[in-house]
């Protein structure tokens, strides 16, 4: 029998997230582990009238891939998938792994090969989400990798991600909650508006740019879940400053931690790091937009308090910001292309402001409009 909150949550994917309804093709990616939330998504999809299409990977087949593939095999785009993509009409992915460190061991040359083969399919789901032709959304399914990374139980963290998803039991109308969220950060967004210059200030970054022409993007459970921040791509060549992420960053399996980055022109000029410093300088040479900011954001979601070393839930993290280096979503304004769309995250909670054309509109991890 399913728990009651996975089969509520499969509910407010398919209903609330990507609004499946008859004859719409979706394509479900997972891990093998995550079959009990798969076979909820799968029976909701259904009565939907959608057309459910399963894309699920082997634990250790993606590592395998990259230390056997001669460099035509690293190039190539995955056919099934880029297919799905550009044409489907949905998708949803689960984050499901059982061995998040599978690919550490992977040379990072063949890593950042392997990316920009994949280009195509970040491009696809970017673009046509963008024009509403493809409704994406990603979400986690607690595993016993996930709970150890976090270094917590797998009860406490399968409960954690129940309760930021707003699924857990008790909660309420999840899909209400969520609208709620939207309704709440609407507020915030019209702080942004119109405006030009933010600035972010405190102990661990001194950041300015431009926003001007930019839309800052209401995340609530769409594209992600669970969900609760506020985005934006800021003008590509306006970030200027630098900034010290306070979270360890992952990518590839690889964590990299007290990544500090410096700012010119909007392009990262020097990236230094405590741990696996050598990684992240390679994964900025993917190509020429890796080094450019595609997003800026502030999380907003409390339920979510500390570092689980998964970005998905990590950036979420309400009193944070993060900045992703790479692609940048169009709808946003952004014009910034790149295979990598890579999030970090540093904390705000104490003497970090963000000003807005020199007024405050956040302080210390909290709203003050």
């Amino acid at each position: 029998m399913e728990h009651p909150s996975l089969d509520r949550l499969a509910g407010l994917l398919v209903e609330h997230s990507t609004r499946i309804g008859p004859g719409d093709r979706v394509v479900l990616e997972a891990e093998p582990v995550a079959e009990p939330l798969l076979r909820a998504l799968v029976r909701r999809i259904l009565r939907a009238g959608g057309h459910p299409h399963l894309l699920v990977t082997l634990p250790g087949i993606e590592p395998l891939y990259m230390q056997e593939a001669n460099p035509e095999q690293l190039d190539f785009t995955p056919t099934f998938q880029r297919l799905a993509y550009d044409t489907f009409e949905a998708r949803i992915r689960i984050l499901s792994a059982s061995n998040t460190k599978a690919l550490s061991g992977v040379d990072e040359t063949r890593a950042a090969r392997r990316q920009r083969a994949l280009q195509p399919i970040l491009q696809s789901q970017m673009e046509r989400g963008g024009r509403g032709e493809f409704r994406w959304v990603t979400t986690i399914y607690a595993t016993e990798a996930y709970a150890q990374n976090a270094e917590m139980s797998l009860a406490d963290y399968e409960a954690m991600v129940f309760r930021a998803c707003r699924v857990d039991e008790g909660s309420g109308d999840p899909a209400a909650l969520w609208r709620q969220v939207k309704a709440d950060q609407e507020r915030f967004i019209q702080a942004f508006a119109g405006h030009d210059q933010v600035v972010v200030r405190g102990p661990n970054c001194d950041l300015s740019m431009s926003i001007r022409g930019r839309t800052f993007m209401n995340s609530h459970g769409i594209h992600n879940m669970p969900d609760g921040e506020i985005y934006t791509g800021p003008v590509e060549e306006s970030v200027q400053g630098w900034v010290r992420f306070t979270y360890p960053v992952v990518w590839a399996g690889r964590e990299v931690e007290g990544a500090e980055l410096r700012f010119e022109g909007g392009k990262v000029v020097q990236a230094s790091a405590g741990k696996n410093e050598v990684f992240l300088n390679k994964i900025l040479e993917t190509d020429a937009g890796a080094r450019y900011v595609g997003e800026f954001a502030i999380g907003t979601n409390h339920a979510l308090q500390r570092t689980t070393r998964n970005i998905l839930l990590d950036e979420k993290i309400g009193g944070t910001i993060h900045l992703a280096l790479g692609a940048g979503y169009p709808q946003s304004g952004s014009v910034n292309r790149s295979a990598i769309h890579w999030d970090m995250v540093c904390d705000t909670h104490r003497g970090t402001e963000v000003q807005v054309d020199g007024s405050v509109v956040y302080r210390d991890g909290a709203f003050v409009v």
